[in-house]
């Protein structure tokens, strides 16, 4: 029992680390209006947590997914069980599991709301880098 304890509290650690590289992956490429949603207590969630961001164009949202894949890769060791979105353009899906990441234009983000879907979860925002 003791065993599975720390195994389950090595793997929230490893799931909050890769939330952390993916933010530095986004910051990396300027993203902005980042937020974090905490779904672990959400019953029925779909991942441990959402990562939320923006690109002002399809330039950046794509160069942003990039980014947040590199990034997830080289310092973690993670890649994506799967990736919507590329090409479109408006709105990028990365999928690792326990994070998923949803990488939007202004617009489209503001459509689907994600933040305002999930409001029971406790968010974080990350100031946006000048």
């Amino acid at each position: 029992m003791i065993f599975f304890i720390k195994h389950n509290l090595n793997l929230m650690e490893e799931t909050k680390q890769l939330v952390d590289i993916i933010t530095e992956g986004i910051q990396e490429k300027k993203g902005s209006g980042i937020v974090i949603a905490d779904l672990r207590e959400i019953e029925g969630s779909i991942a441990n947590y959402f990562v939320i961001c923006q690109g002002s164009s399809p330039a950046q949202v794509e160069a942003i997914a990039e980014s947040v894949s590199d990034f997830a890769r080289k310092k973690a060791g993670e890649k994506p069980v799967n990736v919507v979105g590329l090409g479109n353009d408006q709105w990028v899906a990365i999928d690792y599991v326990d994070v998923l990441v949803h990488i939007f234009q202004p617009e489209t983000r503001a459509f689907y709301d994600l933040e305002n879907l999930w409001e029971d979860a406790p968010l974080t925002k990350i100031a946006d880098i000048d």
